[in-house]
């Protein structure tokens, strides 16, 4: 059977110190213009699009490219999922044509459908519910600037909606132990099965109403837009709930010396996160961005065998 990824608890901790070793060796593999490696033979790897992408797209094509792999980009528009094919058909066509599949959509169902049929690997480019590729980069970024620090050890802050960023952290903490406090509105809380289920296991996990408590001691704080694309909607009614809950000069003070800013981008400045934070040295938004291609490009070259 295929190992998928569709949530961040789909690995373990040991597969994750893994793939990290290895976006470690093929980030300095890069540069020093090392691209290439044969490891997927010329294999041909899906990358499903049914809402708008630009780092997820393009740090999956060079990934793909860069491991010796083809791929074969599909918009939801220019496919008969568009025109209701079931799911389970798709799945088994495209199992015979793919080695892989990486699919940012909707709903996580349809990822779980996909992979009940499938004989490839089912990848989670972003759900409404789980973002596990972006937290995945936004880990190794800080392993990065922990410089051997144990990471179960630090603190992290997440300030904002309890959206799909906000239930994938909840998963990382739950995998790697370190400390969680979430701040968000009222009525904007975290999935209530992830939340229950993370406190369960890992005692550092809160839920706060208060941005300056949650970012108290943190080592990394993140946030992300008050909106998301399933929610434009709800964008006027949003910017007047989150109000107090911007990351600020102010909040950043009472972080741990050294904390860094994080940010899954695109940002809005002046809404989630002022654009003096965005701005200073703290924050490693682009080294994010940076980093989704080296931890998927390991992420891959670990769920698809060599041939």
């Amino acid at each position: 059977m295929p190992k998928h990824y569709i949530t961040f608890r789909d690995l373990s901790l040991d597969e994750y110190n893994h793939i990290f070793s290895r976006a470690k060796k093929l980030k300095a593999e890069r540069l020093r213009g090392q691209y290439l490696r044969p490891h997927l033979g010329g294999r041909p790897i899906g990358l499903f699009f049914a809402k708008p992408s630009t780092r997820t797209r393009v740090s999956f094509d060079c990934a793909i490219r860069e491991l010796g792999g083809h791929p074969v980009i599909m918009n939801i528009s220019e496919t008969q999922f568009s025109r209701g094919e079931p799911i389970s058909h798709s799945a088994r066509v495209l199992s015979r044509y793919l080695s892989a599949l990486v699919i940012r959509t909707f709903l996580e169902s349809e990822l779980r459908d996909l992979a009940r049929h499938s004989t490839m690997p089912i990848v989670n480019a972003l759900t409404n519910e789980q973002h596990p590729c972006q937290v995945l980069a936004d880990l190794f970024t800080f392993v990065e600037r922990l410089d051997g620090r144990p990471l179960e050890k630090q603190q992290v802050a997440f300030i904002g909606d309890g959206h799909n960023m906000a239930n994938t952290w909840l998963e990382a903490a739950a995998v790697f132990g370190f400390g969680l406090a979430l701040a968000c509105p009222e009525g904007y809380d975290p999935d209530a099965d992830i939340l229950r289920r993370t406190m369960n296991d890992n005692p550092r996990v809160r839920l706060l109403r208060s941005p300056a408590e949650a970012a108290a001691g943190a080592g990394a704080v993140n946030t992300d837009v008050f909106a998301s694309m399933d929610q434009a909607a709800e964008a006027e009614k949003r910017l007047k709930d989150f109000r107090g809950f911007q990351v600020t000069a102010e909040i950043m003070a009472k972080a741990a010396p050294g904390a860094i800013f994080m940010h899954c981008l695109p940002a809005h400045p002046g809404e989630e996160v002022t654009e003096e934070v965005l701005e200073s040295p703290a924050s490693v938004i682009f080294d994010e961005a940076e980093n989704r291609l080296h931890a998927q490009k390991a992420l891959l070259e670990y769920l698809v065998p060599p041939l």
